[in-house]
């Protein structure tokens, strides 16, 4: 018996990626609280979580207690679903509930399109024995959705997240939060630009819009990280700003705005902002690798022709490794993002919008004009774009210097300060105390 013509493998494994896929990066939003944590504290000198398990403080669960921390993610869930929910008055109450889905829905959804395991290989006819249904086979793609506008799709529905952010700054009826949405508007409109056309560069390559024939090129060409070194620094600062990461976190900068456009939020209303922001982290990683870091692959062709991360390997095995390996790239570049925040101090608005406009836009705007003329002359090998993104970062530094500078952030002459002291004046700013200059101040080693 013939199943309804809807009912295809490919739609199955459709259904089963999607699933596995959202509570993937749930678990990883979810986690990557905790990894912040640590790495923040790494940074500074501190332990970070390393006290809440899972025991949920029952005796008999006692072997469960600590471990590393590692329920700390579950403890902050508990919290955000048990705190009071909160409305401001004079808020628009549809808008301010519909605001954080408006947010989550886009970040659930963008991973679609991306191949996460390659393809599979199924018999030509597939028979459900419960039901028994026949149902056509064949090659299948690990991916949400196979459709053939893949990377358009992912770029429209990465920036259908500024509407949430701006419904809740708006629909807050608070300034600063409506302040907050207006700054995150104006930087997801300045950052799509060069997003768009360092996509457009790797189209120009490629010659298609395909996220597996993306992965095949690099396969048979090289990374794409090696032709383009400028096209990815300048799209990974984009993914830093279209998921308001450090040091685009204008937004929501505590020291301006209390906490920006969701400064009204509480509860699980709030929780889905920072839930969005991770899972953001993580498609817009994935997307980075699918990019510039060839996907599944991995260059292991010194093994065998057809190894388990070759896009010809369609086994089940391959499946799977090939997803292992797409998903720590995909880790890989939130761990990235994680270490720039603790790294690079917050920038102003004005120059957020400078980096944008005068910045990466025109060098987004070279690149794809020398990737065209490179195309023309059938000299895309990546020794060859490799040379020519060399020589477009030399002519960049030269003309650097001879920029017009900006001045509205030089520093402030003040006399008597440690920067410009008094005529005459010495200004000694190390410690004296010699307790204070001691490298062992606990052992007493030294009299006060």
């Amino acid at each position: 018996m013939d199943a309804p013509s809807f009912l295809t493998a490919q739609l199955i494994v459709n259904i089963v990626v999607i699933l596995i896929v959202v509570h993937l990066l749930l678990g990883l939003a979810g986690y990557s609280t905790y990894g912040e944590r640590k790495i923040s504290a790494y940074i500074q000198d501190r332990i970070g979580p390393n006290r809440v398990g899972f025991d949920l403080g029952l005796p008999f669960l006692k072997f469960l207690r600590g471990l590393l921390g590692l329920g700390q993610p579950l403890a902050d869930g508990l919290k955000f679903m048990l705190k009071e929910d909160y409305m401001p008055r004079g808020a628009d109450k549809a808008l301010f509930t519909l605001a954080p889905m408006v947010v989550a829905i886009p970040a659930l959804i963008g991973f679609a399109v991306i191949p996460w395991g390659g393809t599979l290989s199924l018999p030509e006819t597939i028979t459900i024995p419960l039901l028994n249904w026949t149902i056509p086979g064949g090659d299948v793609v690990i991916a949400g959705a196979n459709i053939s506008v893949g990377i358009i799709y992912l770029l429209a529905v990465g920036s259908m997240a500024i509407y949430g952010i701006t419904l809740a700054g708006w629909a807050s009826n608070n300034k600063y939060a409506f302040l907050g949405a207006l700054r995150a508007s104006a930087q997801m409109i300045s950052y799509e630009i060069p997003m768009g056309l360092c996509i457009l560069t790797v189209l120009l390559m490629v010659g298609s819009l395909l996220p597996e024939k993306i992965i095949g090129y690099q396969v048979a060409h090289g990374w794409l990280v090696l032709a383009h070194p400028v096209a990815a620094v300048v799209f990974f600062i984009c993914i830093l700003a279209e998921s308001n990461r450090t040091p685009f976190d204008n937004a929501e900068c505590e020291q301006e705005l209390v906490a920006g456009f969701h400064t009204e939020y509480s509860s699980m209303r709030y929780a889905l902002f920072p839930l969005s922001e991770y899972i953001h982290m993580a498609v817009g990683s994935a997307f980075f690798t699918l990019l510039f870091l060839g996907g599944y692959h991995l260059p292991l062709g010194f093994i065998a022709d057809q190894h388990l991360l070759h896009p010809e390997n369609t086994s089940i095995l391959a499946v799977l490794v090939k997803f292992g390996v797409f998903l720590g790239k995909a880790v890989g570049g939130v761990l990235t993002m994680m270490l720039v925040r603790w790294t690079i101090p917050r920038l102003k608005f004005d120059q957020v919008m400078q980096v944008g406009w005068q910045g990466l836009i025109p060098i987004s705007l070279v690149v794809v004009v020398m990737t065209a003329v490179m195309v023309f002359y059938e000299k895309t090998t990546w020794p060859w774009m490799l040379a020519a993104n060399a020589l477009l970062t030399l002519v960049l530094l030269g003309l650097l210097p001879i920029l017009p500078r900006a001045t509205s952030n030089k520093k402030v002459r003040l006399a008597g300060s440690r920067f410009y002291p008094l005529e005459g004046e010495r200004v000694r700013t190390a410690p004296t105390s010699a307790a204070a200059i001691e490298d062992r101040p606990s052992q007493g080693t030294v009299a006060v």
